[in-house]
């Protein structure tokens, strides 16, 4: 036994050894998360504290469930849980295939340098911050903006129109808003996935007679399903959690009514007021609904799918 017990021993720090260029990029990974996502979780104690920055983490009053009754029964949560809730829906019916569906198209060129530029066009918008680019949005969309000028020359809008004034099309511009600046982006991931599909499948359908758009239906997305579910998985788990600066950017007073989420919201209450167990209460909820999610959504992808996280 101790025979065995020294050679398991030796196997393990050879091993180690032989994988020491391999955990050398790992451990500063898990170094960084375990500083910047575990330790800060002992915060979460002032969720149930009447926390005060002179107090600290340690003073304060238990108040146990307090701050989430609050929140609960806060007479503007039915507003802000509409507006993030409808916001995500239109995010995941349509800001969810649009990757997708460009990471399809992409490979599908035929001309090399077309795709290379055509990924790198669809990628800028995702380098730039969201003050510049909602800052451009909204002058595209301002009442002298050029899609005015557009809607104007087309006979479809008579007059000056300021679609950011209008609370009834917040939630469709948010979302092509959202779509134009992540989309190419997030074609990286399904680009990747579709280049290592194997290239004998498709000469083995093209022999049998498919066309392009019957390889795409039969070889490709399916090739790329597991990696497809995953990514809903993540989005679905994510529902209430609409973004802060996009929101806050494109937000003014006459579309407030429809673009107050629950991040604008708790940032507002919570910390302009310094109500820091209250702002604390809130994301405490939000991750444990989106626990909740995730592990509901990993299910029912494993029942209809056979494919999901674990």
């Amino acid at each position: 036994m101790g025979g065995k017990a020294g050679k398991v021993h030796t196997w393990n720090k050879d091993r180690l050894k032989g994988q020491l260029e391999i955990q050398s990029m790992v451990w500063p990974g898990l170094i960084f998360l375990f500083i910047f996502s575990y330790i800060p979780m002992y915060g979460i104690i002032i969720a149930f504290k009447d926390f005060n920055i002179m107090s600290g983490f340690a003073g304060g009053e238990f108040v146990g469930l307090k701050y989430f009754r609050q929140f609960l029964t806060d007479p503007q949560l039915p507003l802000v849980l509409k507006n993030t809730v409808m916001i995500n829906l239109l995010g995941l019916l349509i800001g969810f295939p649009a990757p997708v569906l460009l990471a399809i198209l992409i490979t599908e060129l035929r001309g090399k340098r077309f795709r290379k530029l055509a990924q790198t066009v669809s990628y800028l918008p995702h380098f730039l911050s969201w003050v510049i680019f909602g800052g451009i949005m909204l002058e595209l969309l301002a009442s002298g903006g050029i899609v005015n000028k557009m809607l104007n020359t087309l006979h479809l809008v008579d007059g000056s129109l300021n679609l950011m004034a209008d609370p009834g099309k917040f939630y469709m511009i948010f979302t092509i808003i959202s779509v134009i600046k992540s989309i190419g982006y997030g074609s990286i991931l399904y680009i990747s996935a579709i280049t290592s599909v194997d290239q004998d499948m498709y000469e083995a359908s093209y022999i049998d007679g498919a066309n392009r758009f019957q390889k795409i239906i039969y070889i490709t997305i399916p090739a790329i399903m597991g990696t497809i579910v995953i990514m809903l998985i993540f989005q679905i788990s994510n529902i209430l959690n609409t973004g802060f600066e996009q929101v806050l950017i494109l937000q003014n007073s006459l579309n407030i009514s429809a673009s107050e989420t629950i991040d604008t919201y708790v940032y507002k209450i919570g910390m302009t007021q310094q109500r820091y167990s209250y702002a604390t209460a809130v994301g405490l909820f939000k991750s444990v609904i989106a626990v909740i999610l995730l592990w509901a959504a990993n299910k029912s992808s494993n029942k209809i799918t056979g494919k999901g996280l674990f």
